[in-house]
């Protein structure tokens, strides 16, 4: 379950309700939850909580779907998804892994992003749109200047910062739904202890260290 209080049907903002409407029809995406997708819905049941925050997600959902926009779409869900990946979200990878196909992107192609830096599948500016990706989300923008002129070589300025902007906001949706626990990331944290048997407590490496001696 997500972290955060869900918002019902009954209790919708009319921005919330008009999203309602449209993606889970009559129902009440609380009480019975699901879209057709096959994700939970709670991202929009949780986000519905301040409609004003709701209402400037679906803002820029638009922006990057906008046919305004000068960057190249495959492009851009190269960049969404391999942030989702990089950034740990299971629900912005898949998700997106679904949009690649729908604005063209070969199968071959979707399932290499997560090893992208060892395939032979993309071409140059491919692998410089995913080498700036992990760029903005692993090094939290340093972007290497051998990166930058592949980037500058095939794409204008304005379709950079689109690059920029969208990926960089779907590095934010991967972390906040990851901290929330929302869709396919309400998971349980996998880095924990594991018992040793017996209830034992040795400490193997003074065990080692002790061996040496």
């Amino acid at each position: 379950m997500p972290r955060l209080r869900q918002v019902s049907r009954a209790e919708a903002d009319p921005i919330a309700t008009l999203m309602y409407d449209m993606l889970f029809g009559e129902r009440d995406p609380v009480a019975t939850p699901g879209t057709e997708t096959g994700t939970p819905g709670d991202w929009w049941t949780v986000f519905a909580l301040v409609p004003d925050c709701l209402k400037h997600a679906i803002k820029g959902f638009q922006f990057y779907r906008d046919p305004a926009r000068k960057l190249d779409p495959q492009l851009r869900e190269l960049g969404q998804t391999r942030a989702g990946f990089t950034r740990g979200s299971q629900f912005v990878f898949s998700q997106h892994c679904k949009s690649c196909r729908s604005v063209g992107v070969p199968e071959e192609k979707i399932q290499a992003i997560p090893h992208w830096s060892v395939s032979t599948i993309f071409n140059e500016l491919e692998r410089a749109v995913l080498a700036y990706t992990d760029a903005l989300v692993l090094e939290g923008g340093r972007v290497n200047d051998g990166v930058f002129e592949i980037l500058k070589t095939h794409l204008s300025d304005e379709e950079i910062l689109e690059l920029t902007y969208i990926t960089a906001m779907y590095e934010m949706h991967a972390v906040m739904s990851r901290a929330l626990r929302l869709e396919y990331d309400d998971v349980d944290e996998r880095i924990v202890e594991i018992a040793a048997p017996n209830g034992g407590s040795h400490d193997v490496m003074n065990m080692v260290d002790a061996d040496k001696e």
